[in-house]
């Protein structure tokens, strides 16, 4: 009945945001990836990841968009209940979709969703400091949030494509003012995408909650990949920062320990998946 207490007393208990903080702490690397699925969810599991995102990828890699604009709400719940039920210490995070969280009363009414039909343990949403009011309201209402920030892949038709954010000084300097503006308001993980490495960096050094990176280069607390492109799965372009990890190994489970294990072991990112 009280999981909660007799977890405490695992050897290796479930991952929680008490143990990402630590982990931040001890400089421990964050190996983190995407799932969709109970089958893949597993596999991710038992290799050892700290954290599986649900992310609003599944549009592009599951259902064939081009973008991630189309994925819904419902969508999400989904997948995120498939994923729970195939995870067993990691800590699952559950994408926000494109337009899901435009207000405080519906982005509070679709966590709420995403939590308890989904059995996400944390949400996550794009944006920067326009989303810092967004962010305190769901804070206040506990609910655990991890802010998106750098390329956000919303607001590609907005921006024009998939491009490199923070190579120009004003810009670079607007990521790190929203990144402790997102912090204060409550967000209690920082994801950033597609910077050069010198923002990861000093967004890393200048906040206490953990920051993850996907494309931020070696510096920040944590790593993320899309499974499907570590895996060597998805067809077409590979983004700069992918490495594939399903070559040389002989099972998707070999693959995804390699990842964790070159994540932990501070090897990957290497240079060459880095911006500059």
């Amino acid at each position: 009945m009280y999981t909660q207490l007799e977890q405490r007393g695992m050897t290796d208990p479930p991952v929680n945001i008490s143990t990402l903080r630590r982990m931040k702490q001890d400089r421990e690397a964050i190996a983190c990836l995407t799932a969709y699925d109970a089958s893949y969810a597993a596999l991710v599991d038992a290799a050892g990841t700290d954290v599986v995102l649900v992310g609003d990828s599944l549009g592009m890699v599951v259902q064939g968009h081009t973008t991630t604009v189309p994925v819904t709400v419902d969508d999400i719940i989904y997948h995120s209940r498939a994923v729970a039920r195939g995870l067993r210490h990691a800590f699952l995070v559950a994408d926000m979709p494109f337009m899901s969280y435009a207000t405080p009363a519906q982005a509070l009414q679709n966590s709420v969703r995403l939590m308890q039909e989904g059995a996400a343990k944390m949400i996550k949403l794009e944006g920067g400091a326009g989303q810092v009011g967004i962010v305190e309201h769901l804070a206040k209402h506990d609910i655990p949030v991890c802010a998106h920030i750098g390329l956000k892949p919303q607001s590609v038709h907005k921006i024009g494509g998939f491009k490199v954010r923070g190579r120009d000084p004003d810009d670079a300097l607007q990521l790190v003012e929203s990144a402790v503006q997102l912090q204060n308001a409550g967000a209690d993980i920082v994801l950033i995408e597609c910077v050069p490495n010198e923002i990861g960096k000093s967004i890393s050094g200048v906040l206490d909650v953990p920051v993850i990176g996907i494309g931020a280069g070696p510096h920040v607390d944590g790593q993320i990949l899309v499974l499907y492109d570590m895996l060597n799965i998805t067809q077409g372009r590979t983004p700069k920062f992918v490495r594939n990890f399903q070559r040389g190994h002989d099972s998707p489970l070999a693959a995804l320990q390699a990842y964790v294990a070159a994540v932990k072991g501070r090897e990957y990112p290497a240079p060459e998946h880095c911006f500059s």
